[in-house]
């Protein structure tokens, strides 16, 4: 399950970039939108500083969060976030409401565990490369994940681990393999260490090809 967050906000009208521009600089606060479900969408403020203090949990993006507005409760989950470019800023934030029986979509972090204790990495000398920090999956809220893991422990240097080798909790799928093997996309490798057999391998052969060009 994923965690407990309770996010205090306050309904707004003054709407546009001109009322969103003094949100921010004299109230210190940040523009938000929650839409979805059967209500209209609705716009509030949240304090810059708050924001920026639960965006720091990991587990914040990945769970169904409560948004207490002006004493009024809603289940969400945060759906975008747009960030000045320089500074460390939030501009604006989206959220959509979500309801016990109904699936979410959303993006959950990956947890790479037991790399030091890998046999490829501690045995056969060899790196890990991640090809994928997040995967994206469907599930209702009561299922949400805070994060997957990803034992590498039994790893060796060749292995490559998919999203079909990744164990999710019980009512949780993956967006990308719902569509097809095709996408059983890489989620980490095993990497052979630099000048190791394999390179000396390749090397050696590489060094005949140009001795029979020149004879």
């Amino acid at each position: 399950m994923s965690s407990e967050f309770t996010v205090n906000a306050k309904a707004r009208t003054d709407v546009g970039k001109g009322a969103s521009r003094r949100l921010r600089r004299l109230a210190a606060e940040v523009p938000a939108i929650i839409y979805g479900g059967d209500k209209a969408p609705q716009m509030i403020s949240i304090a810059h500083k708050d924001l920026l203090w639960f965006l720091e949990d990991e587990a914040f993006f990945s769970s169904v969060l409560t948004m207490d507005i002006d004493g009024n409760k809603e289940s969400v989950v945060i759906k975008d976030l747009h960030r000045h470019p320089a500074k460390a800023q939030i501009l604006h934030a989206d959220f959509l409401r979500v309801s016990a029986d109904t699936k979410i979509t959303l993006q959950v972090p990956l947890h790479f565990i037991n790399e030091e204790a890998c046999h490829g990495v501690k045995m056969q000398g060899g790196s890990i490369t991640h090809a994928m920090t997040e995967i994206e999956v469907q599930c209702l809220p009561k299922d949400l994940p805070e994060f997957i893991e990803v034992d590498m422990k039994d790893k060796e240097v060749g292995d490559i681990v998919h999203l079909s080798d990744l164990t999710l909790p019980a009512g949780v799928e993956s967006i990308a393999l719902a569509l097809g093997e095709d996408h059983d996309s890489a989620v980490a490798v095993v990497q052979a260490p630099r000048g190791g057999a394999s390179d000396d391998e390749d090397a050696a052969e590489g060094a005949e090809d140009e001795s029979s060009e020149e004879s």
